[in-house]
């Protein structure tokens, strides 16, 4: 196992125990708005929340390539469950920037406990004795109903109220916050992107570090190649993940659909079609994961990265069109798997991170055509 790089940890074999179970309870998640709690246990005994954890807390370590590949594979089982997963991992990841105490903080109990990020910044802080007093409503925080901690970002203003101030993470362990249950979207729905709620808590300084070195990349508690990554060279790839192996498993679901008179050759075409692009997307997304473990950081591959993360999210919501479209009926049956895939691809694509305007268009636009004139 130690000498295949594409299984250094063992987490693809336990990624694909997950996926079994993950799809088996996918109805009941959907239904219930949150995944079963042996879901959830699953997901952690798998090594997801450890994956970036450093081994002196005794995480794994581990590649972006091997968990990119991992959560592909549950993907396929059920889209909420490897959203989850991804976001618990690259949390950690976030977590890492923070100082040493604040890792013992985190994980010296254990290399697995689980972070919900907020990452757009929503609230405000002000300077207390030994830290920060931090208030404030972060929506859209994914896993937040089994996270143990919360990791939000919020400005700081500066000293004297004179200039812009700055942004920083906060980490809040879990009876310092309190949780609105606010998500309703019609996809997605087992991820419990809730509402996280805080107010006027005292954050000490080793549980908070500034936004700016996270996207940078700059970190100065650890040396671990994984924890000194800027932010654009990830490129989406947190978000995106979880989806192509969704759609992959939507494409099975598919298949299996037209048999007999459903398999015509129109239908046979678009699943065709729709092959095309998921094998497109996730050759882009197990490229953004090279870049990363090999540390390619040019102005060119990171942006080239934020570009395949939105187009394979264009891709993947062509493919379930097409599926759809294919299947006829069938495959929109209050039962069947590929209705509650196409909702889920639709909602998790809409995410901000998977935007031309928002994550890919001003970078790369400039890779294509050079810096915009003065």
């Amino acid at each position: 196992m130690g000498n295949d790089p594409d299984n250094a940890t063992g987490l693809l074999p336990a990624a694909e125990k997950l996926r079994l179970l993950a799809a088996e309870r996918a109805p009941e998640a959907d239904r219930q708005r949150a995944l079963a709690p042996a879901v959830v246990e699953a997901l952690t005994e798998a090594g997801f929340a450890r994956h970036f954890v450093a081994a002196r807390w005794g995480g794994s370590e581990g590649s972006f390539g091997e968990l990119t590949r991992a959560v592909l594979t549950v993907g396929e089982g059920c889209a909420a469950t490897a959203w989850c997963a991804s976001l618990a991992a690259y949390s950690a990841r976030f977590a890492a920037h923070l100082p040493a105490e604040g890792h013992r903080a985190l994980w010296g109990e254990s290399p697995d406990t689980v972070i919900a990020t907020g990452l757009m910044p929503a609230g405000r802080a002000r300077a207390a004795d030994g830290g920060w007093r931090v208030t404030g409503r972060w929506s859209y925080v994914s896993g937040i109903d089994f996270a143990g901690w919360a990791l939000v970002c919020a400005a700081v203003p500066a000293p004297g109220g004179e200039g812009p101030g700055e942004l920083r993470f906060f980490a809040l362990p879990r009876d310092t916050f309190a949780v609105e249950r606010s998500w309703d979207s019609v996809g997605m729905r087992a991820t419990g992107s809730h509402t996280v709620v805080v107010d006027d808590v005292l954050v000490p300084q080793h549980l908070s570090f500034a936004r700016g070195d996270m996207l940078s990349g700059r970190n100065a508690t650890s040396e671990l190649p994984a924890h000194n990554v800027p932010f654009q060279a990830v490129g989406g790839l947190t978000f995106i993940a979880p989806v192509v192996g969704a759609a992959a498993g939507a494409l099975e679901a598919a298949a299996g659909l037209l048999t007999g008179r459903k398999r015509t050759v129109t239908s046979e075409t678009k699943l065709v079609r729709a092959s095309g692009r998921v094998d497109a997307a996730r050759h882009f997304v197990e490229q953004n994961a090279a870049v990363l473990d090999t540390r390619s950081f040019t102005p060119e591959l990171m942006a080239r990265s934020e570009r395949n993360a939105t187009f394979s999210a264009e891709l993947l919501q062509e493919a379930l069109e097409l599926l759809v479209r294919a299947t006829g009926t069938g495959g929109l049956g209050e039962t069947h798997a590929l209705q509650r895939t196409w909702r889920d691809v639709t909602s998790a694509t809409s995410h901000v991170a998977l935007q031309y305007d928002t994550a890919a268009r001003k970078n790369y636009s400039t890779v294509l055509l050079g810096a915009p004139d003065a």
